[in-house]
Formats: C-alpha cells, sequence, structure tokens
C-alpha cells in the first residue's frame, strides 16, 4: 500500500543513522515495528500487580525440552 507522509526531513536522517538502515522506507518499518512492540509491552507491563497467581501452581513442571 502506497502512503506519502509529510515527515519532517531531520527525524528521517536520525533515524537512518540511528537505525543503520539504508532507506528511508526501512527505517520508518523498523520504527513502527518497534513502536508496537513497545506499546505491547507497556501494557503487559501494566497488568503487574492486577494478576492473582496460584502459589501451588508447579510452572517447572509445565516445561519440557525437546
Amino acid at each position: 500500500m502506497a502512503t506519502n507522509l509529510s515527515i519532517e526531513p531531520e527525524l528521517i536522517e536520525r533515524a537512518l543513522r540511528v537505525s543503520g538502515e539504508r532507506t528511508k522506507k526501512a527505517a520508518v518499518t523498523k520504527a513502527l515495528q518497534e513502536f508496537i512492540a513497545r506499546r505491547e509491552q507497556k501494557g503487559l507491563l501494566d497488568l503487574m500487580g492486577k494478576l492473582e497467581w496460584d502459589p501451588v501452581f508447579d510452572y517447572k513442571s509445565e516445561r519440557t525440552r525437546d
């Protein structure tokens, strides 16, 4: 899907520099992927302290090594 965006050239240049990507498209794609990952992680962190854990659950018994 082609999309035209007006992004500050200074931001694009910084994104290219810090990401190590060679193209603007790759830098923007990487930035979006990292943005989404951080927001999803934040959602998980927001659950900290809100979930009740079963103290008798043996999580080690659920592990398998294949």
